[in-house]
């Protein structure tokens, strides 16, 4: 029986180890998991994604978490895949909140602290005492596996400039209903995860574990 190849594409910066809670089944799905390319000077979103499909068979699920969200879909234009999934992500620039579309505006991406996200475990000792914010730190000071600075500023300017503005109705968009980066309010539509917020891929394993083959293979809307 021919496996369906499925690829995954991790959210910025971080490694596939995001996706570790997540369980296909073996005789059905045959996983591959994406890494960050370091980005050229300049790179555009599509000349980027024309790098990571080196390789890939055909005919592929692709499924992005937040940037790589939008990077999966700018892989879909060059190459056939049988599916496009997103997580924690949105389908165009349309759907980004308020401050983001503001902060194209006033090309506010060149004072992101890109240099704090260097020192992820650093920062979470800033906190201590605060439990919430330590652990979400820490989370990503886990995960986290992109540092260099000149590929997080490429990251956050590509994001706020990129100029997909119709969504893609095709694309399976699954979305935590308490998402505080990308709020669900902002979105067209998507399939809800019940109490998921932005790391819903870290978060509910088990229910992506076991409503993705069935997304995949097309036998839910």
């Amino acid at each position: 029986m021919h496996k369906i190849p499925v690829y995954f594409m991790p959210g910025l910066a971080a490694s596939p180890a995001i996706f570790e809670n997540i369980n296909l089944p073996e005789d059905r799905f045959a996983c591959h998991y994406l890494t960050w390319l370091p980005p050229e000077k300049n790179e555009p979103i599509a000349q980027y994604a024309k790098r990571l499909t080196k390789g890939i068979e055909e005919n592929p699920v692709l499924i992005g978490v937040s940037f790589g969200g939008l990077i999966v879909q700018e892989m879909a234009k060059i190459i056939k895949a049988r599916k496009v999934v997103i997580i924690s992500s949105v389908r165009c620039n349309a759907e980004f909140p308020r401050r983001m579309r503001f902060a194209k505006r006033i090309r506010a991406y060149h004072l992101f602290p890109t240099r704090l996200m260097q020192e992820m475990g650093l920062l979470a000792q800033m906190f201590v005492g605060n439990n919430a914010v330590t652990r979400r730190l820490n989370l990503y000071d886990k995960f986290m596996s992109v540092r260099d600075k000149k590929y997080l500023d490429w990251a956050f300017k590509t994001i706020i400039n990129w100029d997909r503005c119709d969504p893609d109705m095709d694309v399976v968009h699954i979305h935590g209903d308490a998402d505080e980066v990308f709020p669900p309010r902002y979105l067209k539509s998507f399939i809800p995860v019940p109490g998921g917020t932005h790391v819903t891929v870290l978060t509910k394993g088990k229910w992506l574990s076991e409503h993705l083959p069935e997304l995949i293979e097309g036998s839910v809307e």
